[in-house]
């Protein structure tokens, strides 16, 4: 692709071209951005260089002779990459009179590609820094035949239409506004509704596991976050200090030392062991507008945070309830499949190598107890401890990152926490941090998308739409919606003027569960036809009956 974009723009200057999980992309400076037309010339050109079947040449230079060839093509962001890299050779791949600065391996010709498609173009700034140039970014794929291709084009056709953005906008549950500014959700009575729902059924459930619920403060002192390490180790994704009456105050990115000071605040004992707060704290930080994007990559989320304090025999035993509870969650949301991570020891990091071993151990033995495969992520840990990842898997097989449990001997000797022990003296507990969901905003995107907006009854933002055919039925229409809320069940009626079929195709496309149909037959028997979503009818029903039925399949939450 380089290649052909080098034959038709020669002015173009080359950034970074690497292979992702499914395809590869390019970044390119050129002073005019490519259009839909420019990529139809790229892909012919491609073509050309495919069927000449050109090798590819791959030799090994100096350092120095590398940067010379780039500096006398005019090639910066290659000269600047050559900067950075400390082996004192490099590779360089030749095809065609093209050169290129790469790793390799590559195939051995390029009459070896035999299915590629061009799939989009996109803005990037160089090194995702946006203080850089904005370049151009075309991405692609390509499969080693016309069938894998076919299949991967439709696969993301489908990931365009589940896209929880075009979702989100449709169903009427958020938007983003430039107003208030990026990353920051405003969330919609429909997607407010959902978001409560969820909310009052993970705090229900934390109650059930013996969790104590919390709330705490968005801004505190600069030096509790210099305490705690953040402002250390997590400086750049946090925002400048705000000064109020002469001290330094910060937007939260954590709750952690929230939690912390409420447990200092009174004399603990071993008896009061394992002490669990949860608390579906929000908090801020600061990500590049390049990263953006919708509800998965904010500036400001709530997460359904807990942390655990306990002595250090309890540590697995806490770790097994965790993986339990965190299974049971993510299974009711419909997610039955996961890759299970084991993070370890990063090299920018706090504590005894005693403590960390002590801590992985805990978090493997429990995986292992569970009969959970994992794979380890080598110094992938948080600076504080090492920790278990759990990436869901959605209806099209995607992997997202959501639950994580992270154990933590650093807080509790930064800020100098104890309980009485059976002994009558003071031992420091140790703290485990963990996320269920990870940030409710992300959940909720993927859960979109898991669904396509189609979600389960008890998760749906309208449950029942009560349609009637005339205006003589609208009495009873608003009888029966009247009994539906008085029930608990979020229903609304569609009384206007206007033809049932219409009122139907309205409703189907806000993906409501069930229709309530209302007509005389149903007006003069008192009882409910009902349309299911799919387009099934079923009944007819007697209110109590349906009432029963919903009622028992929101409960379920099947």
């Amino acid at each position: 692709m380089a290649h052909a974009v080098r034959e038709l723009f020669p002015e173009a200057k080359f950034a970074i071209g690497p292979a992702t999980d499914d395809g590869f992309y390019y970044d390119f400076d050129i002073d005019r951005p490519f259009t839909p037309e420019d990529l139809e010339k790229i892909d012919k050109k491609m073509t050309e260089i495919i069927r000449s079947n050109t090798p590819f040449v791959r030799k090994v230079l100096s350092k120095k002779e590398a940067v010379e060839i780039f500096r006398k093509t005019g090639e910066i962001y290659k000269v600047e990459l050559l900067s950075e890299i400390a082996d004192e050779e490099v590779s360089v791949y030749e095809e065609g009179g093209f050169v290129d600065l790469c790793r390799g391996p590559h195939l051995p010709s390029t009459g070896a590609v035999k299915a590629f498609k061009l799939l989009s173009i996109a803005g990037a700034y160089w090194r995702g820094d946006e203080k850089n140039k904005m370049l151009q970014r075309i991405y692609g794929t390509s499969f080693s035949n016309e069938k894998d291709l076919k299949e991967h084009l439709n696969f993301l056709e489908e990931v365009k239409k589940r896209d929880h953005r075009k979702l989100g906008k449709e169903l009427d549950l958020f938007s983003i506004s430039d107003d208030i500014g990026p990353g920051l959700i405003l969330w919609h009575p429909n997607g407010a509704i959902i978001r409560k729902t969820i909310e009052d059924f993970w705090r229900q459930e934390h109650l059930n596991a013996d969790y104590k619920i919390l709330y705490s403060p968005h801004i505190a002192k600069l030096n509790l976050w210099q305490k705690s390490g953040h402002w250390d180790f997590y400086r750049e994704n946090m925002y400048s200090p705000m000064e109020i009456e002469g001290i330094d105050y910060e937007l939260k990115p954590m709750n952690c030392p929230f939690h912390i000071s409420i447990y200092k605040s009174s004399l603990r004992s071993y008896r009061e062991f394992p002490i669990r707060y949860a608390e579906l704290g929000t908090v801020y930080r600061y990500e590049r507008s390049g990263v953006l994007h919708g509800l998965l990559r904010v500036r400001g989320f709530t997460q359904d945070d807990a942390h655990i304090f306990c002595r250090e025999d309890q540590i697995e035993d806490e770790i097994l309830k965790i993986l339990d509870f965190t299974i049971f969650i993510l299974k009711t949301f419909g997610f039955d499949s996961y890759d299970v991570y084991l993070s370890t020891r990063p090299e920018k990091h706090v504590g005894t190598p005693e403590n960390w071993e002590i801590s992985t151990n805990a978090l493997r033995q429990a995986l292992e107890k569970k009969g959970l495969a994992y794979q380890i992520d080598p110094g992938e840990g948080v600076f504080y401890g090492p920790k278990i990842d759990i990436k869901i898997k959605d209806s099209l097989n995607r992997s997202w990152q959501c639950s994580t449990i992270q154990v933590d001997f650093n807080n509790p000797e930064r800020f100098d926490i104890n309980y009485r022990g059976s002994d009558g003296k003071d031992h420091r507990p140790i703290m485990i941090h963990r996320a269920l969901m990870g940030s409710l905003e992300r959940f909720f995107g993927v859960l979109i998308e898991h669904y396509a907006g189609i979600f389960p009854l008890w998760l749906a933002p309208v449950q029942i739409a009560v349609l009637t055919i005339a205006e003589r039925h609208s009495d009873y229409a608003l009888e029966i919606a009247g009994r539906l809320k008085t029930e608990g069940v979020r229903a609304e009626t569609k009384l206007e003027n206007e033809k049932v079929g219409y009122k139907i195709r309205e409703a189907t496309i806000k993906k409501v569960p069930y229709l309530i149909i209302i007509g005389d037959k149903e007006l003069a028997e008192r009882k409910l036809t009902v349309r299911k979503r799919d387009g099934e009818n079923i009944g007819p029903f007697a209110i109590d009956e349906f009432i029963g039925l919903i009622k028992e399949e929101t409960e379920n939450r099947r």
